[in-house]
């Protein structure tokens, strides 16, 4: 995820990777409140009754969705560089993501830590603001970069993503410089061997396998995520690699569901997928990797269908087109948002007495009600809060028109 989508680029905008990643953010809503009923996550509130069923359908999105917005943003950050050079494309993420994260950390991210504190003893009456200068009681771990502030009670929750957004587009940035300005080169190779398209396969399940999951990210190894980020920078866009996965995408997505079945059994052994180092939790780990490059280039040539100019609703003038423009622009914002207003709906919706169904559907319904509006009410229409969470100081498009 950029902090924003580009407005001017040389190349033309591929407005269902725009698509793909708001929903990919929306959906974080409906991921995050089936937490509460996980049996096997530490989620901040969680209520009494769980099911294994959420844990089996977490797993269908933790394999794809978060290394996508990561893919994704290395595809933008190639045009940015491209369009900036390198001194104003640091300078521009700093701003746009820097900000956001610093304001949310300090404002916002106390609130799912405070909730987990009450929720986890009924007895704990401590207020607020009593609570939040002991949660931004931090000292420096240099032994756990990019994450460098911890504490008792600080906690980077949800923004862990943006931490590693804004520490990839740094280390790129030095380096951009010295790297191919074009990508011919790879996208003639993987014409003439299609197969090369499945090579960073290979590093994923090393990654992953030798390093281990964190839980705490998403499921995958951190730096996983950097490869991921650097595959959508180096293919930018070629229009060589896009038709071999236009081409692929049946095939790879067969692949990638089969990878991600034969992690079952690693799953569901005794063994802890995620760090043992026994040789059927590494050999799980590496088929876990696998099948996530294998899902999300699959699910980029789905997605990829070339179309006359005006022929797609996405081209087209109209309110179809407005609305998805406008909530083009809304992903980040809208990210880090979602998390505390999901959890502040689950504290108060795990005590009643109703079904796991109910409960949930009031979480989900309830925090796309509020973030919604605190979206366009409260982030989008000021200068002030549009630079607070990384947003350019104009709108670039504007609100949907009601009929």
């Amino acid at each position: 995820m950029n902090a924003e989508p580009e407005q001017r680029t040389s190349a033309p905008r591929r407005r269902e990777l725009d698509v793909l990643r708001t929903l990919v953010v929306l959906g974080l809503v409906f991921f995050h409140a089936a937490l509460v009923f996980d049996p096997r996550d530490d989620f901040y509130v969680k209520n009494a009754d769980t099911t294994e069923a959420v844990t089996v359908l977490a797993g269908l999105a933790v394999v794809w969705a978060m290394p996508m917005l990561f893919l994704v943003a290395g595809l933008g950050a190639r045009h940015s560089v491209r369009r900036r050079g390198t001194g104003r494309f640091a300078r521009e993420r700093l701003l746009r993501l820097g900000v956001p994260l610093v304001f949310v950390t300090v404002v916002l991210n106390p609130l799912p830590q405070w909730l987990r504190a009450r929720a986890a003893d009924p007895g704990h009456h401590e207020s607020y603001w009593s609570f939040w200068p002991r949660f931004l009681t931090v000292h420096l771990d240099l032994g756990d970069f990019p994450f460098l502030l911890d504490g008792d009670h600080f906690d980077t929750g949800h923004l862990w993503f943006v931490v590693l957004l804004l520490t990839f587009c740094l280390l790129l940035a030095p380096l951009a410089a010295f790297l191919p300005a074009g990508t011919d080169g790879a996208g003639r190779a993987v014409a003439r061997r299609p197969w090369l398209l499945l090579l960073p396969a290979l590093p994923l399940a090393a990654v992953n396998s030798l390093l281990g999951m964190e839980e705490g990210y998403a499921g995958w190894n951190r730096w996983a995520y950097l490869i991921f980020f650097l595959c959508g920078y180096a293919l930018a866009d070629d229009d060589q690699v896009r038709a071999v996965l236009r081409r692929l995408a049946l095939p790879v997505g067969v692949l990638g569901l089969v990878l991600f079945a034969a992690t079952a059994p690693g799953f569901l052994s005794g063994d802890d997928p995620f760090t043992a180092r026994t040789g059927t939790a590494m050999a799980t780990r590496a088929l876990f990797g696998a099948a996530g490059w294998c899902w999300v280039t699959a699910i980029l040539g789905f997605l990829d269908r070339p179309r006359e100019p005006g022929t797609s609703a996405l081209d087209r003038p109209g309110r179809r087109r407005e609305l998805l423009a406008y909530f083009a622009v809304a992903a980040l914002p809208l990210y880090v948002l979602h998390q505390p207003v999901v959890v502040a709906f689950a504290y108060a919706v795990v005590g009643w007495s109703a079904p796991i169904v109910v409960k949930y559907v009031v979480i989900v319904t309830g925090s796309l009600a509020v973030l919604l509006p605190v979206y366009e009410f409260g982030v989008r229409r000021t200068r002030v809060t549009r630079f607070l969470f990384g947003m350019r100081p104009e709108p670039a498009f504007q609100r949907p028109r009601t009929p």
